[in-house]
Formats: C-alpha cells, sequence, structure tokens
C-alpha cells in the first residue's frame, strides 16, 4: 500500500486540503506563483506527508490553480504568451538537467546560494519599481535571453524544488523591465506545460496523492482569480513590498533547510 492510501482520511484532513488550497490560490494569483511554498510545507507539517509526495501533489495541484490564474491575467491583456512558451521549454529542458546533476551538487551549497539570490532580488524590488504600462517586447535577443532564464529556472527547480514563479516573476520584472501584471501573468502560464509534465512523471512513479491534488486545485481555484484581482488593485510599489516579504518568508524556510542539512553531512 502507497503511503498516499495510508493518510488519514478524516474530516480533518479535508479540511486541511481546503484551507491550504484557499491560501495557495490566493498567493498564486496575487503573486503569479504556483503556490508550491505553501502547499508542500503545511502538507508535511499539518498532514505528516512525506518531502516526495508532498512536492508531488503540490506540482499536480498547481495545473488548475495556473489554468485559473492565466484566465484572470489574460482578462486584463496581462500575458505575453510567446514568450511564456519559451519559458516554459526552457524550464522543461533545464528539469531534466537540474535531476540529473542533483547527486553531484551539494544541497547545502545550493540553498545557500538561492538565499543569496532572494536577498539580492528583495533589494532590487525596492529599487526598480515596474510601470504598469510596459510591455515584454520579443527580439531575437530577448528570446535568447527567455530561453536561458526558462533553463536556469528548469534547473533550480530540478535541484531544489523551487517553483518557477519565485525566479520569473522579479527577473521578468528587473531585468526585462516587464509590468508586474505581466510578469505574473506571464509566470503562471510557464508553469502550467511544466507542472503537466512533472506530474505525468510523478504519477508513474506514485508520488502524487490524486485526492488530496484535486481537493487542493479545487479549492485554490475558488481564490486564485480573488489573488490577480487584488494584485490589479494594489500600486506597484505595494505590490512588491508584498512580494518582497513573500520571498523574505521563502528565503527564511530555505535557509533552515540549509542549516540542517549541513548538521547532517
Amino acid at each position: 500500500m502507497s503511503d498516499a492510501e495510508t493518510l488519514n482520511r478524516g474530516p480533518r484532513a479535508y479540511a486541511a486540503f481546503i484551507g491550504i488550497g484557499l491560501l495557495a490560490g490566493l498567493l498564486s494569483g496575487l503573486f503569479g506563483v504556483g503556490g508550491g511554498t505553501v502547499i508542500v510545507p503545511l502538507l508535511v507539517l499539518l498532514l505528516h506527508f512525506n518531502q516526495r509526495l508532498a512536492a508531488g501533489t503540490s506540482l499536480a495541484a498547481i495545473v488548475p490553480t495556473a489554468a485559473v490564474g492565466v484566465v484572470s491575467y489574460a482578462v486584463h491583456d496581462s500575458v505575453a504568451w510567446i514568450p511564456a512558451l519559451i519559458l516554459a521549454a526552457g524550464s522543461v529542458v533545464g528539469a531534466q538537467i537540474g535531476t540529473r546533476m542533483l547527486p553531484r551538487i551539494s544541497q547545502t551549497a545550493l540553498r545557500w546560494g538561492f538565499v543569496g539570490f532572494l536577498v539580492l532580488v528583495i533589494v532590487s524590488l525596492f529599487i526598480v519599481i515596474p510601470s504598469r504600462e510596459a510591455s515584454l517586447d520579443l527580439n531575437i535577443l530577448s528570446a535568447l535571453a527567455l530561453v536561458a532564464v526558462g533553463v536556469a529556472t528548469g534547473i533550480l527547480a530540478g535541484l531544489i524544488g523551487v517553483g518557477g514563479g519565485v525566479i520569473v516573476v522579479p527577473v521578468l520584472m528587473i531585468a526585462f523591465g516587464t509590468s508586474d501584471l505581466v510578469a505574473k501573468g506571464t509566470s503562471l502560464l510557464m508553469m502550467i506545460p511544466t507542472a503537466l509534465s512533472g506530474t505525468i512523471g510523478n504519477i508513474r512513479n506514485r508520488n502524487v496523492d490524486l485526492v488530496a491534488a484535486a481537493i487542493v486545485g479545487v479549492a485554490a481555484c475558488t481564490t486564485t482569480a480573488l489573488g490577480a484581482w487584488l494584485a490589479t488593485m494594489i500600486d506597484p510599489l505595494a505590490g512588491n513590498m508584498l512580494f518582497a516579504a513573500y520571498l523574505a518568508v521563502i528565503g527564511v524556510q530555505m535557509a533552515m533547510k540549509a542549516v540542517r542539512g549541513r548538521k547532517k553531512d
């Protein structure tokens, strides 16, 4: 019997799935992220999922959540469709590279490096305030840069399990000068093929609790549009400050994992 089949299916578990989904959906729509940084730790802490099963379940739940988010941002014409597909193609390739590199690279060093990256991003978010009118111009150079960003995002996802939105949203705003709304909508679209690809592999390896993923995903869909609407109502500077706070929480989580990993080494 699999880990998923032995999990508690009582009222507390279902209530937790719904609550996790509602929170993840709100953050997904608000920040253009998949919500895995909320789903995974809460499944582990509240319902005692092992890390791999939690990650696989989260990835499956992200598919419908991101789809609703894309529609919500598309209504405001805030999705760069072709750049998102370029990012997704690079990310799928990068994820394969990352998983192959995984046994050869120190997880502790990677985590500290990612924490350093987040610190730089957080500082930049207080300096670079994107214009709501800015778009993502596509030419040969920017297309090549998007491929590179997608590959790098996929590699990090494969190495340390970080979702694409945490990297793609700030990079699009800071390096490409893209509107915060376009960056978020594009990030959500990029996630769909990547999450689908990963979920198919996880199902084959029995690393997904499909019941939990369905409940979390459906619950998330009910609040994703609200998060996206809030993103359009919030001033870009305030949006940057909120996103910086969200990244700080992720940075603390990653630093704690790095410290625990170092103690085990």
